[in-house]
């Protein structure tokens, strides 16, 4: 199996949620999801941020799922990290 160990994620948002809150949902898709957000850049209405999301078996699914709600848009994705638990 092929477990998504570390994303890195360009998204465009809405002022609100705030950062905070962001992270918070994404966090909540996973036990040991950890989220780092950076705001890049902000104007009038929406915030570019850098969301770094990193865990032992991350659900990208999940994840997208959760900007999506926070009325954000996953622009692409940066980086990306996995890693095989060695079974067939």
């Amino acid at each position: 199996m092929i477990n998504v160990k570390r994303l890195v994620l360009d998204v465009l948002k809405p002022h609100h949620p705030n950062a905070l809150e962001f992270a918070h949902a994404i966090a909540a898709t996973g036990p040991d999801c950890r989220v780092q957000v950076t705001v890049l850049e902000v104007d009038e209405k929406t915030e570019t941020l850098r969301v770094e999301v990193t865990g032992s078996a991350l659900d990208f699914g999940r994840v997208h799922e959760a900007i999506g709600q926070c009325g954000g848009s996953l622009h692409s994705i940066d980086e990306v990290e996995v890693c095989s638990d060695g079974g067939a």
